[in-house]
């Protein structure tokens, strides 16, 4: 039965842990911009050029 104890009261500290984290991710602009990440990608028009591609021969 002590072990019932004490797994709820482990539960709850860390519960509470999770929503203090919540709570100040909110609070510091975490979650402020959430439509421009998405649509980000959408408006880049070159591609990166990567090192190791050789220019084609013509």
């Amino acid at each position: 039965m002590n072990v019932i104890f004490l797994l709820i009261a482990a539960s709850t500290v860390v519960a509470l842990v999770f929503l203090g984290a919540f709570f100040w991710a909110v609070r510091t602009g975490q979650f402020e911009d959430d439509r421009s990440p998405a649509v980000r990608i959408l408006g880049e028009s070159t591609k990166p050029k990567a090192d190791h591609e050789q220019p084609k021969a013509k």
